[in-house]
């Protein structure tokens, strides 16, 4: 082809562009069909992250089996069989197996949480009680006129508030406010590896949420400190400890320590059980 002929090639090109883009091209019967299928099958992908089930307050009544709906890999995928460099699973041991309480195989972070034996037996937690809804434009507070102002609400880039949730039973043991000499892994045997050594008459209000099973949870501490340490620094993540409301208990001192000054009194609301309705 000479360059005369490039160039009118060309020109036609852009033309047709051009105009399809202006006018549209009509699609075919093929691509309307699938279309059509498409939506009679549920909602777009854009509707669906705009569902109200992932903003407040729809968020905090949600159910688990309204979240599973579209998130059901999360209970239904597991490990990989082998890791990317060939190592099976079965030949591994993961950080958490480590733990004297967790029995079984690898498992993924959603059903270690949900559905393993461990945590039927001790928790109760939904999707809501870590999911409290985000803003898929921006993970910040404050980025928008519409969006939340509460700087304490949203942590950066994160769908799930660590410091509200995550820390709850993943901080580290605060050992220096129950008076301890050292972490528990130093003076647990000191104790007869037995937390209710103390805790039989102190802080005995304890684990009265929604989101835990408080008599499982006081049976298996019995005589069994890796129980209670599972939680409270035995899988820490985070270099500090949560900030535990101070529950009045019987025979509580009248005086308030120093550290405790600024502590609540109560969990959360969202947190609270359910009481029975007596009818008269």
């Amino acid at each position: 082809m000479s360059k005369q002929d490039w160039i009118i090639a060309a020109v036609i090109g852009i033309t047709i562009a051009i105009v399809s883009a202006v006018f549209g091209v009509a699609p075919s019967p093929a691509s309307a069909s699938a279309s059509e299928s498409s939506a009679s099958t549920g909602p777009d992908y854009l509707r669906a992250v705009y569902s109200p089930l992932h903003f407040q307050p729809a968020a905090a009544s949600a159910t688990d089996d309204q979240c599973l709906a579209c998130h059901r890999e999360i209970i239904e995928d597991g490990v990989r069989e082998k890791s990317p460099a060939g190592l099976p699973a079965k030949e591994a041991r993961a950080w958490y197996q480590q733990t004297p309480t967790y029995a079984g195989e690898q498992d993924t972070f959603h059903r270690r949480h949900l559905v393993t034996p461990l945590a039927r037996q001790l928790m109760n937690l939904q999707c809501n009680t870590c999911h409290q809804g985000h803003e898929p434009r921006e993970e910040a507070p404050g980025s928008s006129a519409d969006a939340s102002q509460d700087t304490t609400a949203v942590t950066l880039r994160k769908q799930v508030n660590p410091e509200t949730v995550c820390l709850k039973c993943h901080g580290q043991m605060n050992f220096t406010v129950m008076g301890l000499p050292g972490p528990w892994s130093e003076v647990g045997e000191q104790m007869g590896n037995d937390c209710l050594v103390c805790h039989a008459n102190i802080r005995t209000n304890r684990h009265n949420v929604s989101y835990l099973n408080a008599e499982a949870i006081e049976a298996a501490g019995k005589g069994n400190a890796d129980a209670c340490h599972g939680c409270h620094g035995g899988r820490a993540w985070y270099r500090i400890a949560y900030p535990y409301p101070r529950h009045p208990w019987p025979d509580m001192p009248e005086e308030v320590p120093d550290w405790a000054k600024d502590r609540p009194t109560h969990s959360e609301p969202r947190f609270a059980k359910p009481t029975a309705v007596v009818n008269r």
